[in-house]
């Protein structure tokens, strides 16, 4: 059973940084090769819809970046421990919501997946509130 367990959100104030953390364990089947699978991030604020926030290729040379968040956060990996982080930077009260990590097989480590029904495995989210 493969789980994803984020942590590191929290209250920061508007200007602020934090950086969110999602260790991937529980892989059983033979073969596996962390490389072949992409991550991202994604977050839901109340009352709309989950977007895509960054994604990251299963090798970490390939990144997408909502528009809203470009210059300001930055996706990255480290395989040897099956982690994702996100580094969020000049944080503003829109970013205000729960962030997801996100896990799925994409057969490649060049390309991201970039839609949801891509991703076979979520974490239980972290909440993120931006407020002075």
């Amino acid at each position: 059973q493969v789980q994803l367990v984020e942590s590191g959100g929290g209250l920061v104030q508007p200007g602020g940084s934090l950086t969110l953390s999602c260790a991937a364990s529980g892989f059983r089947f033979a073969n596996y090769d962390f490389n072949n699978y992409a991550m991202s991030w994604y977050r839901q604020a109340p009352g709309k819809e989950r977007e895509l926030v960054a994604t990251i290729s299963g090798g970490g040379s390939n990144t997408n970046y909502v528009d809203s968040v470009k210059g300001r956060f930055t996706i990255s990996r480290d395989n040897a421990k099956n982690t994702v982080y996100l580094q969020m930077n000049s944080l503003k009260p829109e970013d205000t919501a729960v962030y997801y990590c996100a896990l799925g097989n994409s057969g490649t480590p060049y390309y991201p997946l970039l839609r949801q029904y891509e991703y076979d495995y979520w974490g239980q989210g972290t909440q993120v509130t931006v407020s002075s």
